[in-house]
């Protein structure tokens, strides 16, 4: 997904059919960009460009973009991505990459919006450290099961170090953040229920 706007290449399909899906959510609830940048906490012209599919939002813009909407990023996404399927095959997983903060996201879960879980695979890069300042839903829980790698989770204040191997079970209410806190890329599993 790209970051900047480069008017000799149309915008990746993905992006386009994303900025498309923002563009109605915010239109089927009658706001203004100037609603929609109070509810979010995000500049009109950061919106407007994501509308547009100038740039793509990062992790931390799309996570407060969804809880404005209350859904998930694997909802969101998945409303972007063809027509759901029983059984998604690892090469037509959804990839969804924010290269600035250093994060890869897998959709694992066949994308189906009558569903409450889902499954996503998380990688971040040495060093990587990404804050949310809210959940997507309230209440949302998660189960985080590291694969490779170390990585430190901060919910509620508490912080949990994870070793490949460790699982954390939460609900999310406030702010969270995923560090990856060793010397190789943390690779782990995201369990997301609905509440």
């Amino acid at each position: 997904m790209r970051r900047g706007t480069d008017a000799a290449q149309p915008p990746d399909p993905v992006d386009a059919r994303l900025a498309g899906r923002l563009a109605e959510l915010r239109a089927e609830r009658g706001w203004s960009l100037g609603e929609l940048a109070e509810r979010s906490g995000l500049s009109r012209s950061t919106l407007s460009r994501a509308e547009r599919a100038e740039i793509s939002p990062t992790a931390s813009q799309l996570n407060r973009l969804c809880h404005v909407y209350g859904r998930t990023m694997s909802r969101l996404l998945g409303e972007v991505e063809a027509e759901p399927a029983p059984v998604v095959r690892v090469g037509d997983q959804p990839v969804w990459a924010d290269r600035a903060s250093g994060f890869v996201r897998r959709s694992v879960s066949p994308p189906h919006p009558a569903l409450r879980g889902e499954l996503v695979e998380g990688r971040l890069a040495v060093g990587a450290d990404i804050a949310y300042d809210r959940p997507p839903v309230a209440g949302l829980e998660q189960h985080v099961w590291l694969l490779d790698g170390v990585l430190e989770v901060t919910a509620q204040d508490a912080v949990h170090r994870l070793d490949a191997g460790d699982c954390l079970r939460l609900r999310v209410w406030g702010p969270t953040r995923f560090r990856c806190a060793g010397d190789a890329e943390a690779r782990y599993v995201l369990a997301v229920v609905l509440p």
